[in-house]
């Protein structure tokens, strides 16, 4: 499942956010421990899906200390178990790291990510909420510091690699469990917090694929199918797929208002980890536990719970502690001139786990193993 590291000597990680200086402020001059640019070493491909380039790693003094930001794309249970992946890294590999987690959408991302900057951060691990909008500023980050995606890409721009699952196969792996949960078909709705991240559109539009028996497609070139139109396939009918923008009470009364609007809905997905502890709130509120059968991406303990319970059929694990882990080790690695921790191709997959009542209570165990990496 997930793997343990070595460990090694202790320093502080951070969470949180700094007070907001200037939102508007010129990302030049940032970088290097002391507020400098540092040193710049060996070149190293940026690894954008574009024209060829290549970028100056930015490297710090030897002997001063390594700070480096690891950027979520909110707040959620998923997050803190990656922040103990970052907080366990930090210890192992004696460098700072501090966890910026937006509660407001990209402004919040993009203010905490400037502050960063201006504290001369050496390196930055972000997920970014909206890729195909925020392409110009990662790479005004990127002549600064050293910059790598996470969770969710953005392919586009000078970020030097993408740590994360594969998230078009996983949607895949989600459409699975559904045809294993509801064989005979039937209609499905989708739930999600945005639609404007990248790992989001790749998951829906695997899910789709899979129950509509489509062809494979490429997750960075994807025919997307439109969010409010029914879906057909010859035994699956996904309904629609409704947004909630992190909003928990939001993700509860959509999944009441498809309950309502589908008495005959067969199956309920959610693509991000708290939809499915919502959806479970409201199903269970119209009587309908079993009935309705669920199929979630994640961890959250509610949904474990469930799985266990038989009321959640299974999930679909990205493994974020290793998101937060392998972060922090090729950031420093980077910050120390060395390219060669960057992953062949400018991907580094972290493969999913299937979650289901057998596996079920094995898997919390060793979560809750990893968790305490990061106590």
């Amino acid at each position: 499942m997930l793997r343990s590291f070595e460990r090694a000597s202790s320093r502080t990680v951070i969470f949180g956010a700094a007070i907001m200086s200037a939102v508007g402020m010129t990302l030049t001059g940032c970088g290097g421990s002391d507020g400098g640019a540092g040193g710049d070493t060996d070149t190293a491909p940026a690894a954008t899906d574009g024209a060829e380039s290549s970028v100056k790693l930015h490297t710090v003094p030897e002997g001063e200390s390594i700070d480096l930001a690891y950027v979520t794309n909110g707040i959620d249970p998923f997050w803190t178990i990656a922040a103990a992946g970052v907080k366990a890294a930090a210890n192992d590999l004696d460098v700072n790291a501090e966890v910026l987690m937006p509660p407001k959408g990209v402004v919040d991302q993009k203010r905490m990510m400037e502050n960063a900057l201006a504290r001369g951060i050496d390196g930055m691990a972000i997920s970014p909420i909206d890729a195909a909008n925020q392409v110009a500023f990662i790479n005004q980050a990127a002549k600064v510091t050293n910059v790598i995606t996470q969770d969710s890409d953005a392919p586009d721009a000078n970020r030097l690699c993408f740590i994360g699952m594969d998230n078009y196969k996983a949607g895949r792996e989600a459409g699975k469990l559904i045809k294993e949960v509801i064989p005979d078909g039937g209609k499905v709705m989708i739930f999600v917090g945005r639609l404007e991240q990248l790992n989001a559109q790749q998951r829906r539009q695997g899910v789709i694929d899979e129950l509509i028996d489509a062809p494979m497609q490429d997750g960075n070139n994807l025919n997307v199918s439109p969010p409010s139109t029914p879906i057909k396939g010859d035994k699956y009918e996904i309904i629609s797929t409704l947004t909630d923008n992190f909003d928990y009470a939001k993700a509860k009364s959509n999944a009441e208002d498809a309950m309502s609007a589908n008495p005959d809905l067969a199956c309920m997905v959610g693509l991000f980890a708290y939809n499915i502890p919502n959806c479970l709130q409201a199903v269970e509120g119209a009587g309908k536990l079993n009935q309705i059968k669920m199929v979630s991406f994640d961890e959250a303990d509610d949904t474990l719970a469930a799985i266990a319970a038989g009321t959640v059929h299974g999930t679909v694990s990205q493994q974020p502690f290793e998101y937060g882990y392998q972060s922090i080790r090729i950031l420093k690695g980077l910050a120390q001139g060395d390219a060669s921790v960057l992953p062949e191709g400018g991907t580094l997959e972290v493969p999913v786990v299937l979650v289901r009542k057998a596996n079920v209570e094995e898997f919390t165990a060793k979560l809750a193993e990893l968790k305490a990496l990061g106590a």
